[in-house]
C-alpha cells in the first residue's frame, strides 16, 4: 500500500507540472502597447514621408488618416487623405459591412497614417490579416511628415 501512495503522489506531481506547462502555452504573457507596435512594424511595410509623397504622386495610392476628429482640427491633415478613425477601420475595410468605404479598395495601394505611427502600424497589420496585400504605413505619422517639411492643410 505504501508503494501505491508514492506512485499516486508522483503521478499527481507530474500531472500538476504538465498542466502548468499547458496553461503557460495557452496563456501568453501580456504585452504592452509599445511591444505590440514593435511586433506590427516587423510584419508591415514602413514608409518614410518622402516615400509616401512619391507614392501619392503616382496616383494609385489611397492615404488613410486614422486620427480622431479632434486631432484633425488641432494638427491639420495631409491633403487628399481620407479620414477613417482607427476605431472604425475594420468596419470601413470590410465590404460585407454596412459601414464599408469604397476608398478601401483592395486593388489599390493603401497607406495609413496617424499622429506618430503607432496606431497606423497596428492598423496596417490588421488590414493584412483582413486580406489586404498592398498596405503600408507612414512611419512616424503626421509628426514625421511635418518634421520633414511636407505640407499640411488646416
Amino acid at each position: 500500500m505504501k508503494r501505491m501512495n508514492v506512485n499516486v503522489n508522483y503521478l499527481v506531481l507530474v500531472m500538476m507540472f504538465v498542466s502548468t506547462l499547458l496553461v503557460a502555452q495557452v496563456t501568453p504573457a501580456p504585452k504592452s502597447a509599445k511591444e505590440l507596435v514593435a511586433e506590427a512594424k516587423k510584419q508591415i511595410e514602413n514608409l518614410t514621408p518622402q516615400q509616401v509623397q512619391d507614392e501619392l504622386a503616382k496616383g494609385n495610392a489611397v492615404l488613410i488618416d486614422l486620427r480622431e476628429s479632434e486631432e484633425l482640427k488641432q494638427s491639420g491633415r495631409i491633403e487628399g487623405a481620407v479620414h477613417a478613425p482607427r476605431g472604425m477601420l475594420e468596419f470601413y475595410a470590410d465590404p460585407s459591412m454596412p459601414y464599408y468605404k469604397p476608398e478601401f479598395d483592395k486593388s489599390k495601394r493603401i497607406i495609413l497614417h496617424c499622429a506618430s505611427g503607432g496606431r497606423s502600424a497596428l492598423a496596417a497589420a490588421t488590414l493584412k490579416e483582413m486580406g489586404y496585400t498592398n498596405v503600408a504605413h507612414l512611419d512616424g505619422g503626421l509628426k514625421a511628415w511635418k518634421d520633414s517639411g511636407k505640407p499640411v492643410v488646416e
